[in-house]
């Protein structure tokens, strides 16, 4: 039980009415989850406004509202309850928070990670260095939170202020010292890292993305919002080559230092080197600056230079050497961001979360370099979406790749057949060979059947997805578990991967 007062000691607000030295047990914002005794803070969304439900709250219990504009009680509902009007109800959610669970982030050092990519692959990266080097670290982001041994699966990149302080008071119990956490320009938008001040701010780079209905006007907003993760950390650690960190640093209030493998970063790469070990792709660069010594990333490409170099430039500030971090670098992977699957010595076969045309042509533009006999892409898309995705998408892929494999993502409610049809309206402007195969394992099977020595071949769009939505139903559907199955299916029948090459279009 806390006093009122405890909880809103560092919030601006007006008492409309009622005790402040009243106890509360709780606190809640969902008006279905209402417990007696708690606090309720009304907030507004985009389809309901819990200030609608303030009687109802109260007749279920609720001891004590905050509000942010006037509500419809009669004098009844108002017996024996605390009102207090604030200016931003889901700002005065993240302060509550912070004070209900005992200021957790006042002992525990948060690492809050902002930028359009590269977010997922640096937090688990910079996990891997840490605990390495024997700190003990808990994880927020868009795949799932890490607590000790526990492994919670993420809905949002940044979850709401409530939760992200949970789980702060959570890690601190687990024996946790270190939280590194995705920040998206959504969470800071909806104030749900208020209440407290990150040891280092880390910004990776900024790209036209998120801009619509219910996400941000403008590029210029979208800029805007990432930039105030640096007036809220107290040092700030930024991607220098980025076209766009002058704007992310406007206003900041952290000191800095920077990254990159132009001249003049505090921490740089340089003499980037890629390679190729059997079906591993990866690449090799020296760093200079604050830090000399040489890096092996089993990962390809120029983002692999720039995700392990943020993970450097931050556990350097918490003292890891070298040696530690090259170690745990060449251990760390993320589930579904360019993940090597083992397949065959004789090919390369990954999984991506490349879900959009600006993603796609990244990753397969990287995969280039690696001269591969053929690069072969598999991917859908989701069904209810923007059919823009669609062909973009297949433009690029049959612009870039040797083979297009069509096949179905989540369908959602659309047919898989007419997903793929306007895929195809994609390919169709570029002169890229695809063959269409609806059933994803089927398709999984065809390009693992007929891999050529040399080749790099991508699975793209699902990543650490682990189901197949369709008709309003989540299915479990794993890429990892189909080519496990498709293997262990090739064996039983006396074959090994790219036994069918030979009659490869």
């Amino acid at each position: 039980m806390k006093k009122i007062k405890t909880l809103i000691e560092n919030l601006a607000y007006k008492i409309e009415q009622g005790s402040m030295d009243a106890e509360i047990g709780d606190l809640i914002y969902d008006s279905r989850k209402v417990t007696k005794g708690c606090m309720f803070i009304c907030m507004k969304g985009a389809a309901f406004d819990a200030h609608d439900a303030a009687a109802e709250v109260i007749e279920k219990g609720a001891r004590a509202l905050i509000i942010e504009h006037d509500i419809d009680l009669s004098e009844e509902d108002k017996k024996d309850i605390t009102i207090i009007r604030v200016k931003d109800s889901r700002e005065a959610l993240a302060i509550i928070s912070a004070a209900y669970f005992d200021h957790p982030a006042d002992t525990l050092k948060v690492i809050g990670v902002t930028g359009t990519k590269g977010k997922t692959t640096t937090t688990y990266m910079v996990k891997s260095i840490l605990e390495g080097a024997g700190y003990k670290v808990g994880l927020i982001g868009t795949i799932e939170a890490i607590i000790g041994d526990r492994h919670i699966h993420a809905e949002n990149t940044t979850p709401e202020s409530y939760t992200v302080q949970k789980y702060f008071r959570e890690m601190l119990d687990a024996g946790c010292e270190i939280c590194v956490m995705e920040v998206s320009s959504q969470g800071l938008m909806m104030h749900r890292v208020d209440g407290f001040t990150f040891e280092l701010g880390i910004f990776t780079n900024l790209e036209p993305d998120h801009i619509g209905p219910n996400e941000h006007d403008t590029f210029e907003d979208y800029m805007y919002w990432k930039s105030t993760l640096f007036r809220k950390c107290r040092h700030g650690i930024l991607n220098a080559d980025d076209p766009h960190v002058d704007g992310i640093l406007k206003g900041h209030t952290c000191t800095v230092e920077t990254f990159g493998i132009k001249e003049g970063s505090d921490i740089q790469a340089r003499d980037l080197r890629l390679y190729r070990d059997g079906s591993v792709l990866g690449i090799t660069y020296d760093v200079s600056g604050k830090l000399d010594t040489k890096v092996r990333v089993d990962m390809p490409g120029l983002f692999s230079v720039y995700n392990s170099l943020t993970a450097i430039a931050i556990c350097n500030h918490f003292g890891v050497d070298t040696e530690t971090m090259n170690r745990a670098l060449k251990q760390a992977h993320v589930k579904g961001r360019i993940e090597m699957i083992d397949v065959s010595p004789d090919f390369s076969l990954m999984i991506d979360y490349a879900h959009n045309a600006m993603a796609l042509e990244s990753l397969l533009s990287t995969l280039k370099e690696y001269e591969p006999k053929r690069l072969v892409c598999l991917f859908g898309c989701g069904g209810n979406r923007s059919k823009l995705r669609r062909f973009e998408m297949g433009e690029v892929s049959g612009k870039l790749a040797d083979l297009t494999v069509i096949t179905s993502d989540n369908p959602r409610n659309e047919e898989p057949q007419a997903i793929i049809d306007d895929i195809k309206v994609g390919i169709g402007k570029t002169d890229g060979k695809y063959v269409e195969i609806i059933d994803r394992k089927e398709a999984i099977r065809y390009v693992i059947s007929h891999g050529t020595p040399g080749d790099i071949i991508v699975l793209a769009g699902k990543g650490h997805e682990d189901y197949q939505e369709i008709k309003g139903v989540k299915h479990p559907m794993d890429e990892r578990d189909l080519i496990r199955e498709v293997l262990s299916e090739l064996k039983a029948d006396g074959h090994e991967p790219g036994y069918l090459s030979g009659e490869n279009s």
